[in-house]
C-alpha cells in the first residue's frame, strides 16, 4: 500500500508538473553516494542517496515532491508544505540557489552572502537583511562602504610582502565583489600592482601552494573533450560578454606554468572591472589544460594540472576549435575572446586564425604592441622626431617584440604613405642567436621573417648591433633581466641627444635595466618606459619619473568598445587607433617628468575614451552589430560601465 500510494504520489506530481510546463524545462537534481553524512545531517530535508526527481520550482509540483518524501522531511516543515516558499527554501539549502532561473533575486539570505557578486556583507541596509533572511547572519550595525574600504586599504598596508598583499585583496574578492573593485577603482596605482603585474608573477608560480579553494573561472582539460559547451552551460553566470583564456604556456616572463597559469585571466579581468566598467559578472576566466611541460611542476605532489606533457598539433587545435565554438554558441557570436599568454608555436597562428572568424585579440602581440606605440608617439612630443624618422632595435623577438614591430611599421606606413614593407626596413630585431637577418631565414620561426633584413650574419652581442645599426630606439622584451648593460646604454647616449629606451619585460625580476639605471647612464636624457612599476630619479635637480606601458590601459578599453557595440570581429587597425587615443591623452605636464602615459588614477576616463574612439572605428569598418549607432557614444559607453559604489 505505502509503495502504491508514494507511486501515485509521483503520478500525480508529474501530471500537474506536466499540465502546468514546468516538466519540460524542470532541472533534474541528484544527491551522490558521495555526498557526506555531514552534509546529509545539516540538511533540512535530504532525499535517500541516489534518489532523483524533477522540480521544477512550482509550488503545487514542489508540495507533491515534499510529500513524497515525507519520511524525510521533518515534521516542522510538514505542517507548513502548503507554503510553496518553504520548500523552495529548502531546496536552496541544497543547491544554493532556487533551481529554477538563477539570478540575484532568487538567492537566500544566507547564500547571496556567500556569493561576492552578490553579496553587500555589513553595508547591507537594515530593509534587504529583513526582506532577504539575513537576520542573524551578520552584526547588527551597517557599515557603509566608504568605511569598509578606508578598513581595506588601511589592512592592506600593514601586509609586509607583495604576495600577502596579493592574497588579502583575493580573500575580499571572494567574500564582497564590490569592495574589491571600490579598492581597485579608487586607489588604481596602489592596488594594481598586486592584483596584476608584477605581484601576479610570484602568484602564479606559488598558485598550486595558495589555491583558494573558492570557484572562480573555469579549468577546461582535455579530460573534457566532447563536453565544453556542456561546462559553459553549466556555469551559473549566463550573460558573459568577456572570456579571457590561457593555456598557461607562457606566463610572462616565467615560462609554462601549466594550470597555474589561471591568476593571469583572472588578474586580466578584474582589471577590465576596475579600469573600464565592465561589469564582474560578464567575465569569465578559464585556463584551457593540455599539460605542461614544466617537470618540477608536474612532479610537484600539490600541482592540480594534468600530469602530462603538452599536447600539440591536431588534437590541440581541435580543442581549442571546440571552446570557441562553444563559447560562441552558448554565449553569442560577439562574446569576445581575450587569447592570454600563448606559447609562440601557438600564439600567432590561433590570432590569425581565429580573428576573421570571432571577435577576439591576442593581448600579448595586440595589447602590448599599442600601449607601446602608444607611449612612442607620446614621445614625439618630447624629441621632435617623427616616428618614420627612428630606426628601432629590438632585443627580444617572440610574440611581444613581432607584435610591436608589425605596429610600428603599421603606423610608419600611414605616416608616410609608404608600402608596409617599405616601413618594417626601420625595425630590426635580436633573438637568442643574434641579430635576425636575411642570411638565417631558412633558420628563422616565420613572425620573425619580415625583419630579416639585408645584414652580415655575425652580430651577436647587443653592444655590437648597436654598434652597428646606430638606433635611436631600444626596446626590451627578452624577459632577461638586466640585458641592457650599462655599456649598451651609454652606447645609446653616445648616438643620440634623447635616445629611446623601453625595458617591458615582466615581472620587475626580468625587466632589462632599470629607470634609475636607464637615467643614470645617459645622465638624464633617455626617454624610458618600462613593463613594470619602477621608481624615478632625481638628476641635475630635475625629478624624472618613468611611465608603465601597462597593457591595461589599452585592452580594457578595446574590450569595452567590442562590447557596447557588440564587434563581430576586432582587426589590427583597432589597436592603432587605440594607440592614437592613449597618446593624445598624455599632458604636458607628464612629458616634462619622462612620463609618457596619464596617470593611472585617471584609466577609467582614459578607457571610456579609448572605448569611444575604437567604437566609432569598428563603425567605420563595418563590424559594429548594433543598430542603430548611438548619436552619443560616451554617454553609450559610460552606461554601460559598473560602478562599484552604485552597485546594489
Amino acid at each position: 500500500a505505502s509503495v502504491r500510494s508514494s507511486l501515485g504520489l509521483l503520478l500525480l506530481a508529474a501530471a500537474i508538473a506536466a499540465a502546468t510546463g514546468a516538466v519540460e524545462d524542470a532541472a533534474r537534481i541528484r544527491l551522490r553516494d558521495a555526498d557526506s553524512e555531514a552534509r546529509r545531517t545539516n540538511l533540512a530535508f535530504a532525499p535517500s542517496p541516489s534518489a532523483s526527481f524533477p522540480c521544477s520550482g512550482t509550488g503545487v509540483v514542489a508540495r507533491s515532491l515534499c510529500h513524497l518524501f515525507s519520511r524525510h522531511v521533518p515534521a516542522a516543515h510538514r505542517s507548513e508544505s502548503s507554503s510553496s516558499s518553504s520548500l523552495l527554501s529548502k531546496l536552496r539549502c541544497l543547491f544554493g540557489k532556487a533551481p529554477q532561473g538563477g539570478g540575484e533575486g532568487q538567492l537566500s539570505g544566507y547564500h547571496r552572502l556567500r556569493t561576492p557578486l552578490h553579496s553587500h556583507s555589513i553595508g547591507t541596509p537594515l530593509d534587504e537583511r529583513e526582506a532577504l533572511g539575513m537576520r542573524g547572519l551578520l552584526p547588527a550595525g551597517v557599515v557603509p562602504l566608504p568605511v569598509q574600504l578606508d578598513n581595506l586599504m588601511e589592512q592592506l598596508r600593514g601586509k609586509v610582502s607583495d604576495i600577502e598583499k596579493y592574497n588579502y585583496l583575493a580573500t575580499i574578492q571572494d567574500g564582497h565583489e564590490d569592495l574589491f573593485y571600490a579598492a581597485l577603482v579608487n586607489h588604481t596605482f596602489e592596488c594594481m600592482p598586486f592584483v596584476y603585474t608584477p605581484t601576479v608573477g610570484e602568484a602564479c608560480v606559488k598558485w598550486h601552494k595558495i589555491y583558494r579553494h573558492t570557484p572562480r573561472g573555469l579549468y577546461i582539460s582535455l579530460n573534457d573533450k566532447g563536453s565544453v559547451r556542456e561546462i559553459l552551460e553549466s556555469y551559473p553566470e549566463k550573460d558573459i560578454k568577456a572570456v579571457c583564456l590561457t593555456d598557461g604556456e607562457r606566463i610572462l616572463g616565467l615560462g609554462d606554468l601549466g594550470a597555474n597559469g589561471m591568476g593571469i585571466p583572472i588578474g586580466k579581468l578584474a582589471l577590465y572591472t576596475a579600469c573600464a566598467g565592465v561589469r564582474p559578472e560578464q567575465c569569465l576566466p578559464v585556463h584551457i589544460d593540455v599539460g605542461t611541460n614544466n617537470e618540477e611542476l608536474r612532479g610537484d605532489a600539490s600541482y592540480m594540472g594534468l600530469r602530462q606533457e603538452r599536447v600539440r598539433g591536431d588534437e590541440y587545435d581541435a580543442f581549442v576549435r571546440e571552446f570557441v565554438e562553444a563559447s560562441q554558441a552558448v554565449y553569442g557570436r560577439s562574446v569576445l575572446l581575450q587569447f592570454e599568454d600563448f606559447g609562440n608555436t601557438n600564439a600567432f597562428r590561433l590570432m590569425r586564425e581565429y580573428q576573421p572568424k570571432a571577435c577576439t585579440f591576442n593581448d600579448d602581440i595586440q595589447g602590448t604592441a599599442a600601449v607601446v606605440v602608444a607611449g612612442l608617439m607620446a614621445s614625439v612630443r618630447v624629441t621632435d622626431t617623427p616616428l618614420s624618422k627612428h630606426k628601432y632595435l629590438f632585443y627580444g623577438a617572440g610574440e611581444a617584440g613581432v607584435g610591436i614591430a608589425d605596429l610600428i611599421a603599421e603606423a610608419i606606413q600611414e605616416e608616410t604613405g609608404s608600402s608596409l614593407e617599405e616601413a618594417r626596413k626601420s625595425v630590426w630585431l635580436m633573438d637568442s642567436k643574434g641579430l635576425v637577418c636575411s642570411s638565417r631565414k631558412d633558420k628563422l620561426a616565420e613572425h620573425k621573417l619580415h625583419y630579416a633584413h639585408e645584414h652580415a650574419e655575425g652580430c651577436v652581442s647587443l653592444e655590437a648591433c648597436i654598434d652597428e645599426l646606430k638606433p635611436t630606439a631600444l626596446l626590451g622584451v627578452s624577459a632577461m633581466g638586466g640585458a641592457f648593460t650599462e655599456e649598451a646604454v651609454r652606447k645609446m647616449a653616445a648616438l643620440n641627444e634623447q635616445p629611446i629606451v623601453f625595458a617591458l619585460s615582466n615581472p620587475t625580476s626580468k625587466a632589462e635595466c632599470t629607470a634609475a639605471q636607464a637615467y643614470s647612464w645617459t645622465d638624464g636624457k633617455c626617454v624610458f618606459a618600462s613593463g613594470s612599476p619602477m621608481e624615478g630619479i632625481e638628476i641635475g635637480g630635475k625629478q624624472l619619473v618613468p611611465g608603465q606601458g601597462n597593457n591595461a590601459y589599452i585592452f580594457p578599453g578595446v574590450g569595452l568598445a567590442a562590447i557596447s557595440v557588440g564587434a563581430s570581429l576586432i582587426d589590427d587597425s583597432s589597436f592603432l587607433v587605440a594607440a592614437k587615443s592613449l597618446a593624445n591623452q598624455v599632458s604636458q605636464a607628464r612629458l616634462d617628468q619622462g612620463t609618457l602615459y596619464p596617470p593611472l588614477a585617471d584609466i577609467r576616463d582614459v578607457s571610456a575614451q579609448i572605448a569611444v574612439d575604437v567604437a566609432h572605428h569598428m563603425y567605420e569598418q563595418g563590424c559594429a552589430t548594433l543598430s542603430p549607432k548611438p548619436s552619443d557614444m560616451m554617454s553609450h559607453v559610460r552606461e554601460q560601465m559598473y560602478d562599484p559604489s552604485q552597485s546594489g
